[in-house]
């Protein structure tokens, strides 16, 4: 089945911009892909991904480079329209309207400003605004973050925990102390990985299941393997597959998720951590949005999921709100266990951080050793982490600029949503059932369109 001009320009636009960046699709490995997180429907990659130039540019890295290959940059612009094909899916967005009109339109602003941002490091481009690219992917204006709320809470909780604090230095050293008494011991990773996924599914199972369509029931939520991996720059990477096939060709829904060998992460927040990554999680909502394409419910969009986009935004704010959604409830002091509250709190000023790492340093120009220190000390971060947040990813053109404010603008739209809706209503919209969405069109998706029982 060969794809239509809207599709085709999509596809074309996507993966386009991907391999421009230096990403492979096709890789099964977080360290190889980029913007696009995953192709699973079952059609032939387009010319962007397929012409012989695009193998050089994913080789040497793409635009993303330390030292960019300009030669096989610009073979690649030259013999592929990607900025023609961004265009048409703006045009052909507009043209059609409508919540899928609107979410095509995101697609195609976002990758337009991933393009400036390319041109920009070629030298063939103005500077493109820090503003601009704020703005374009999480509708608000780049702001500070402000973790003293947070902070006050992890303290108290700790205090009851057997570890007080009496200011910045000491509540960090209790959150280091905890962290330590609590470590995942890193050789049993897999093991425990199995073990709260199974946990996870189960609560999905309770409080998440009864308010999404019938026909979900049967998806795989959780098919994922756990694999450690050295030297990432990443702490994790949920890799979604989805291209396995049973006998009947219906789709196993497979993903496999790399940690860091050397993340330093206690167990309450590896809790988390499965419940962001897997389930009711990326896993899971990506599985949910392929059983959609697959049951012709979701237009073609909907089987080549991205990065650094209005959807991705909104994928952010799902896992970070997918603890509370597998507990059923909407406040983390609603958490059973105050351990459990310690560790979500901490992945949620790990957020935090991420969104004031990149306002340091792309609207205070602060060098990255103070940028490090500030999201060490206030969100009280591991060594490590406050390394990749000000170094690899803050300092990143793209990243840094664009991604990093996305996951904390997602949590709060997630969450205020929840806050505001009742699960019936708010969670099928989260899942596609109302139709895909990003994080700008999922309000109007919520009063719109009927949910399918």
């Amino acid at each position: 089945m060969s794809l239509n001009a809207r599709d085709a320009a999509t596809a074309e636009a996507l993966i386009g911009i991907d391999t421009l960046w230096g990403g492979d699709v096709m890789n099964p490995s977080g360290t190889g892909r980029f913007i696009a997180d995953c192709w699973f429907s079952d059609e032939p990659l387009p010319p962007a991904y397929t012409h012989p130039s695009a193998t050089a540019l994913r080789a040497g890295g793409g635009v993303g480079a330390k030292t960019p290959d300009k030669a096989s940059i610009e073979a690649y612009v030259a013999a592929v329209d990607v900025k023609g094909a961004i265009a048409r899916v703006i045009s052909e967005s507009r043209r059609l309207g409508g919540l899928r009109g609107d979410y095509l339109e995101g697609l195609g602003l976002c990758c337009e400003v991933m393009w400036d941002l390319a041109m920009e490091i070629l030298g063939k481009g103005p500077e493109v605004p820090y503003e601009t690219c704020v703005m374009t992917i999480t509708g608000s204006l780049p702001e500070p973050s402000h973790p003293e709320e947070k902070r006050r809470r992890v303290a108290d909780l700790l205090t009851s925990a057997g570890h007080p604090s009496s200011g910045a230095d000491s509540l960090l050293a209790a959150v280091d102390a905890w962290r330590q008494e609590r470590l995942v011991p890193g050789k049993s990773i897999p093991a425990l990985g199995d073990a709260f996924i199974a946990r996870y599914d189960a609560l999905a199972v309770r409080n998440l299941l009864p308010h999404l369509p019938r026909e979900f029931a049967r998806v795989p939520r959780a098919n994922v393997r756990f694999l450690a991996i050295e030297n990432a720059w990443f702490s994790g990477s949920m890799n979604y597959l989805g291209h396995a096939r049973k006998k009947d060709g219906s789709p196993e829904y497979e993903a496999t998720y790399e940690l860091n060998a050397a993340l330093q992460i206690s167990v309450p927040e590896f809790q988390q951590l499965v419940s962001h990554e897997v389930v009711p999680g990326h896993v899971t909502t990506f599985a949910y949005l392929q059983d959609l394409y697959v049951r012709g419910l979701a237009a073609f969009e909907a089987s080549v999921l991205t990065m650094n986009t209005r959807a991705a935004v909104l994928f952010e704010g799902i896992a970070n709100n997918g603890i509370l959604i597998a507990h059923g409830v909407t406040e983390v002091d609603e958490l059973p266990d105050p351990d459990l509250q310690v560790g979500v709190l901490l992945a949620l000023l790990q957020d935090d951080a991420k969104n004031h790492s990149s306002y340091l340093t792309w609207k205070e120009k602060l060098p990255q050793k103070d940028v490090a220190a500030a999201l060490r000390k206030d969100f009280l971060v591991s060594p490590e982490r406050a390394d990749k947040l000000s170094g690899v990813w803050g300092r990143h053109p793209l990243l840094g600029r664009m991604y990093l404010p996305a996951y904390r603008a997602g949590t709060e739209i997630v969450a205020r949503l929840r806050r505001s809706h009742p699960p019936e209503r708010i969670l099928p919209a989260l899942y596609g059932a109302r139709g895909l969405v990003d994080a700008f069109t999922l309000p109007r998706a919520m009063e719109e369109a009927p949910v399918s029982r």
